[in-house]
């Protein structure tokens, strides 16, 4: 032992760890240094390290990057997911019958106690409340009793226990301090140590390293002390050092790290590493976890730590470099959701916690996966409270200790060899892993084969977590699960024909075989065992018709897939029958063209293709099962031959037919099989012969030559001739090749050339096909220059003017394509303009840049002549074109700008706006019709006419153009003619009314002379449209008394008298404002006058209608101009006028009552509103005084600036001031901080010393704040009045109001008398209800908003 100091030093690897987030941990406060002599607590934090063996604890928030794994330099929190895939049972657990039931038997024969504490080892250790050990060895068979229970009475209940490395060794915790060490061979007390740690305080942990003569125990003091065991001359002593002192923080969990024999090597193992967990403020309740591993990280094994808090883990790497020291790094944590208790390692891998509501949790570590969770909450678990309360003597613990206590079960758990043990009151359970079939078993006996099938899979893919029992060999291990889950397969297709439903609907049974036969189909393709699938598993369920169909029917997403690729002649002939006999023949396609066929009946399958129209099924058997590509050729060309030769149009059937015989052809051609791979080279060679054949195999006599080729040109000449286009892409430059091509142009030149079967079309596809190949620069084909000539002839000098358009096309595009080349360009030119192929001549001339010409091309081609003015102003204003170019151009466009207009006026304006705005006179000019030209300019200067043209462009123009634009308006459009005066301001306004006078169209006149500022005159001219609308509504009804049925006629007048009565009104409305009175006369009596006039026209039962008319709109001027004219004057007025000279009063009272009650109306209205205002601010005042003259209550007797109480100053004038927050200051004291300004009656002020510690941001904010609510608020000794505006503005309220209070106010307007706003216009009879005759005539208000105080 003293040879050996090194080993005897115990190393703290990681003091005081706060669980919750990792602080940087002193080296000098911390480290514990190597000494032969045990120094003091003092020396001991204080002492430098020791130079000869470094230890360095690094920050693990500050490491190197050398020094940190893939997952160190990022902490991912991430949540455990729950069942994510399938893991089965991982944990077997077990009860230990034997141990519970003689631990219950000790507590009633021995008075042993009930169970506190288990150690585990060779042998189990149980600990009692009444001081007693008891021994189990592997068999459950007490071998030892140790202790007594008078220790127990003396020294309490087994606190914690712990058995050393090789079994020799049982150390002895109690709740009143004692330590005891046993013999396990033979039972004999080897030391009692009673001062190894300060009396009064209960042994929470004690525990052996792995140094045999080195232990370590944590009190209730949270203490941790260091025990050296000796034996000198036969003497057994015991040396105890304090390693850290609960004063720095209250240990209560501490770990060493245990070795196991094949580890005994490890660089690590030279120190006696020991983790401590101490408690910490952020979370007091949660208890701290701590567990030592040995783990693979980045292909070394190093120790890992875990260590938890609350529902949060972390995991530290220790390792040690080549230099000695020793690094402890941060690896990922994982954030559970649930209050962890205890925690242990069941493998390297693998983790088990428990939770606060005695839960166990199984995590896998690499992927931070929860495979399991199990309730314990019958085990009764043991928990360790007591101890740490320690009330064994006296409770002289700490509250953060005691709370902690509540859930700790330290002693409780224990595990060892891949086994974990947990303490109960009544029982001893322990927990392992099951092995890969166990778990896999477990699903089976539950009938979860699926799942079982899936976790099986994983273990057959190493992607299982907690494996136990499987070799690590790859081969040797997928060997022995498959032949597990081929034992699986053949039972779950067993089962599953016994348990389908024998009776009920069909429906029920397909479900059940389609929930299981994917999966046998996917289990068996994963394991490559199709003869599984077709031999063994297929016989038994073809025993039910249903299971059969399901089978086949599956099996087509697989075939599709290529996933299975043959199938067994009995399944094949199976499929094909049954398909054919459900109806489903285009699914047996799909299949056949993904699957081997030689195993079949080639041709029972291709009679059946044909017959069902499984064209690419029919190909692919020719082509794979025969090695034939021509015989699938042969049957289609016989197909649709005949009915092309005799011209008779095709069906749908021979459309597809063809269709598969030009891309079959374009496959083969190329070298590509059809549908899918390649074929041999030396049979394109064979395809092309096929084609070019001179006569088919059973020709008949009248047939011409080369049928293959002719009947592919009539069935779709564009689409066959680009297969040979692709065809020629393709070929080699042999000379076979060559050859080929020229033998296939010429041939295809005897067939098209002279041949009246063919439409223009097709021959323009040959010849644009030609030009396009001799257009390539490595040309080798020779065609006749005079058959191009003779093709311009055929389609620029028809016999006849049909498809005028598509020869036009053709043409086009062999130009196009390069065949411009093979023709005299005056030779076509001249007979593209005889033939009208504009766009031909528009092709020629933009060769020859002639663009001047073009222009004559579009106005000449009927279907083009839009497309002009793009193609103008493209050339006017994009770069490429020379300066002459352009402005031949722009003179064709000039010469031909009437025809433009006549095309498109708004595109012409655009044209013109923007390439010939100087030109406008000599255009308008050119236009020469006047509707031309009203077109012209209606597009370019009325804003509501553009389209193109934006309407904010701003054309400089004279107004003589916009004058002569409103004259042809009032000639072609009449009607738009004010809506143009009032969107454009660009007129003479004099011109404009001269024009507008002399088309009669007084709207427009009135609007100019109101524009004008001739009121007066905008006014007779409306009122004269007025009277003349009037008069004919008085012809109408007077002609109505006499002819029946024209009451129609007389509503559409009175509609137009009303039309032109609310214009001239709302003319009187708009320019009364700024006239005086005598001049609002002139423009209001006359329109009453005229309005009533016509009144003593009308009389008789006849005229009634147009009379109670007039008298409504009468009424409605009444009520307009009320609003400008007194109504003394207007009733005046009314009374004068002739038309109520005579009669009764009765003729005018509907008049006069009318306009009494807008009065009365008016009135209570101001009256109630000025009393409601000068009520609210009544309240207001008085509610701000109430605040401000409200009394503060000072913190202090002083001021909070100079320091002196207010009371030694009382004789002074001096003002003090008091803020809501209670300080107190002298004004001048203010006033020297300059905190505050005071005006003549206003004093703003903020407290300095709250602003002062606020800064300089939350001044500004308070000062902001204190607009919006009472803050701070100020009281001065001064006496509190209004000043002088806000007294002159009471007065005045005061003055003007005197009517009843508020509150009777409020309850008269509480009885509403109806919704409706009584006016002028809402015409009420006297006596039915009026407002004049009501005497309680109210106004339903809504009272005042509440302030907050």
């Amino acid at each position: 032992m003293a040879d050996s100091p090194d080993c005897r030093s115990l190393v703290s690897a990681s003091s005081q760890l706060n669980l919750m987030e990792i602080e940087t941990i002193d080296d000098k406060e911390f480290d514990i240094p190597q000494v032969d002599t045990p120094p003091t607590l003092e020396s001991i934090l204080n002492e430098p390290e020791d130079e000869e063996d470094p230890f360095i604890l690094e920050d693990t928030c500050l490491l190197n990057t050398e020094n940190i794994d893939v997952h160190s330099c990022e902490t991912r929190r991430k949540a455990v997911e729950m069942n994510a895939t399938v893991h089965g049972s991982v944990l077997r657990r077990d009860v230990l019958k034997g141990i519970s039931a003689q631990i219950v038997s000790a507590a009633d024969k021995v008075d042993a106690g009930l169970p506190t504490a288990i150690a585990v080892s060779n042998v189990i250790a149980v600990g009692t409340s009444h001081g007693l050990a008891l021994v189990f060895d592997q068999n459950q068979a007490l071998r030892l009793c140790l202790g007594s229970t008078a220790t127990g009475a003396e020294f309490g209940a087994v606190s914690a226990l712990s058995i050393n490395h090789d079994c020799t060794r049982l150390l002895c915790g109690f709740a009143k301090g004692l330590i005891t060490m046993w013999d396990l061979a033979n039972g004999k007390l080897l030391r009692n140590i009673t001062d190894a740690h300060p009396p009064g305080t209960a042994v929470l942990h004690v525990k052996f390293t792995d140094h045999p003569a080195l232990a370590v125990c944590n009190d209730s003091g949270g203490s941790v002390f260091e025990l050296s065991f000796r034996r000198v001359m036969g003497i057994r002593t015991c040396d105890s050092r304090c390693i850290f002192s609960g004063s720095k923080g209250e240990v209560c969990c501490v770990e060493p790290l245990h070795a196991g024999g094949e580890l005994r090597e490890h660089p690590i193992t030279q120190y006696s590493l020991l983790a401590m967990a101490s408690l910490t403020k952020t979370d007091p309740a949660s208890v701290p976890l701590l567990a030592w591993q040995f783990a693979v990280v980045q292909k070394a094994i190093n120790p890992v730590l875990a260590f938890c808090r609350g529902d949060t883990m972390h995991f530290l790497l220790v390792k040690k470099d080549e230099s000695g020291t020793i690094h402890v790094i941060k690896q990922r944590q994982l954030q559970l959701s649930c209050d962890l208790i205890s925690l242990s390692w069941i493998n390297s891998r693998t983790l088990v916690v428990m939770d606060s509501r005695e839960k166990l949790h199984v995590l896998d570590r690499p992927s931070q996966e929860e495979l399991e969770t199990m309730d314990m909450a019958e085990l009764q678990l043991v928990y360790n409270s007591s101890h740490f309360k320690s009330l064994a003597t006296g409770g002289n613990v700490s509250q953060a200790l005691a709370l902690v206590g509540e859930k700790t079960c330290y002693q409780s758990v224990c595990g060892y060899a891949g086994q974990i043990m947990y303490l109960g009151t009544k029982s001893v359970h322990i927990m392992t892993l099951r092995n890969w079939r166990e778990r896999v078993d477990h699903l089976l006996k539950q009938e979860k084969i699926i799942e079982a099938l899936s976790l099986a899979w994983s273990f057959h893919e190493g992607t299982a977590k907690a494996v136990l029992g499987l070799f690590t060999d790859p081969p040797k291990r997928k060997a022995v699960v498959a032949d597990k889950m081929v034992e699986m397969l053949l039972q779950y297709a067993d089962r599953s024909i016994k348990k389908c439903p024998e009776h009920g609907k069909i429906q029920l049974m397909e479900q059940h075989f389609q929930d299981v036969v994917p999966v046998l189909v996917d289990y068996c393709l994963l394991l490559q065992r199709t003869d599984l699938l077709f031999n063994q598993i297929y016989p038994l369920l073809v025993e039910n018709s249903v299971a059969r169909g399901v089978f086949l029917e599956s099996l087509e997403p697989y075939i599709l897939s290529e996933r299975i690729g043959c199938l067994t002649a009995p399944v094949m002939r199976d499929l094909l029958s049954y398909f054919q006999e459900k109806g489903m023949m285009d699914r047996v396609e799909g299949c056949l063209i993904h699957m081997d066929i030689t195993n079949l009946d080639i041709q029972q399958v291709v009679q059946m293709c044909w017959d069902n129209q499984l064209y690419d099924a029919m190909i692919y058997v020719f082509n794979t099962g025969m090695n034939d590509y021509i015989s699938p050729m042969e049957k289609l060309f016989q197909a649709i031959g005949p009915p092309l030769h005799e011209g008779k149009p095709l069906t749908d059937e021979h459309v597809v037919m063809g269709n598969k015989l030009l891309v079959y052809i374009s496959c083969c051609l190329a070298g590509r099989a059809y549908p899918l791979g390649d074929i041999p080279e030396d049979l394109v060679p064979q395809v092309f012969e096929f084609l070019i054949r001179l006569h088919s195999v059973e020709a008949a006599q009248e047939e011409e030559v080369y049928p293959y080729i002719r009947t592919l040109l009539h069935f779709d000449t564009r689409e066959f001739l680009n297969v040979l286009a692709l065809t020629f892409e393709d070929f080699k430059n042999d000379k076979q090749a060559l050859e080929y091509q020229q033998r296939i142009v010429d041939i295809l030149l005897k067939v098209m050339v002279d041949n009246s079967d063919f439409t223009p079309s097709q021959v323009g596809c040959l010849f644009t096909f030609l030009a396009r190949q001799l257009a390539k620069p490595d040309n080798t084909l020779f065609v006749n220059r005079k058959l191009f000539d003779q093709v311009l002839e055929f389609l620029c000098s028809p016999d006849d003017d049909s498809r005028h358009t598509e020869r036009q096309q053709v043409l086009l595009e062999l130009l196009h394509v390069g065949g411009v080349v093979q023709f005299d360009e005056g030779r076509l030119l001249e007979l593209s303009e005889r033939a009208e192929f504009y766009q031909i001549c528009e092709f020629m001339y933009d060769k020859k840049h002639l663009y001047d010409k073009i222009v004559d091309c579009y106005l000449k081609d009927p279907l083009r002549k839009e497309e002009l003015f793009n193609y103008i102003h493209n050339i006017l204003s994009m770069p490429g074109y020379s300066s002459e170019e352009k402005h031949l151009v722009w003179v064709k466009s000039l010469q031909h700008i009437k025809d433009l207009v006549t095309i498109n006026s708004v595109k012409t304006a655009e044209l013109v706006a923007v390439h010939f705005i100087d030109e406008l006179p000599s255009i308008i000019t050119s236009l020469e019709e006047d509707y031309l030209v009203f077109q012209f300019l209606q597009c370019l200067l009325n804003p509501g006419s553009r389209e193109g043209l934006s309407s904010q462009t701003a054309l400089e123009v004279g107004p003589n153009l916009y004058e002569l634009l409103v004259d042809l308006m009032c000639q072609f459009s009449s009607q738009q003619v004010l809506t143009f005066l009032r969107t454009s301001q660009n007129y003479r306004l004099e011109e404009t009314i001269q024009i507008t006078e002399r088309h009669k169209l007084h709207e427009a006149t009135a609007y100019l002379l109101e524009r004008k500022g001739d009121v007066q005159g905008a006014f007779q001219v409306m009122l004269q449209t007025l009277k003349g609308k009037l008069h004919t509504l008085t012809l109408e009804s007077t002609r109505a008394n006499m002819v029946e049925g024209d009451e129609e006629e007389t509503s559409e007048e009175v509609l137009r008298v009303e039309e032109a009565l609310q214009d001239i009104t709302a003319l009187c409305e708009r320019n009364s404002h700024g006239l005086y009175p005598q001049q609002r006369e002139a423009l209001w009596f006359p329109l009453l006058e005229a309005m009533m006039s016509p009144q003593k026209l009308l009389k008789g039962a006849e005229a009634k209608h147009s009379s109670e008319a007039l008298k409504e709109l009468s009424m409605k001027v009444l009520n307009s101009m009320s609003t400008f004219i007194s109504p003394p004057a207007i009733i005046q007025r009314i009374l004068q006028d002739p038309v109520y000279g005579k009669g009764k009063l009765a003729d005018i009272q509907g008049l006069i009552l009318g306009m009494l009650e807008t009065f009365n109306y008016e009135q209570t209205l101001l009256e109630t509103t000025t009393n409601l205002l000068n009520s609210d601010l009544h309240w207001s005042l008085s509610h701000l005084r109430k605040t401000v003259s409200k009394g503060l209550h000072p913190r202090q007797d002083h001021c909070n600036i100079c320091l002196q109480q207010y009371r030694r100053r009382q004789e002074s004038n001096d003002e003090i001031i008091i803020f809501s927050c209670g300080h107190l200051y002298h004004c001048q004291c203010l006033e020297r901080k300059e905190v505050g300004v005071v005006g003549e009656r206003q004093c703003s002020w903020s407290c300095y010393k709250c602003t002062s510690s606020q800064g300089s941001h939350q001044v500004e904010r308070s000062k902001l704040n204190s607009r919006t609510r009472s803050a701070s608020l100020v009281q001065m000794v001064v006496e509190a009045t209004l000043d002088a505006q806000q007294t002159q503005a009471w007065d005045h309220f005061r003055t003007v109001y005197r009517g009843p209070s508020r509150l009777a106010v409020l309850t008269e307007l509480t009885h509403p008398r109806g919704n409706e706003r009584p006016a002028l216009s809402n015409f009420v009879p006297p006596g039915t209800g009026s407002i004049y005759h009501s005497e309680n005539f109210q106004l339903k208000l809504t009272p005042p908003p509440l302030v907050e105080e």
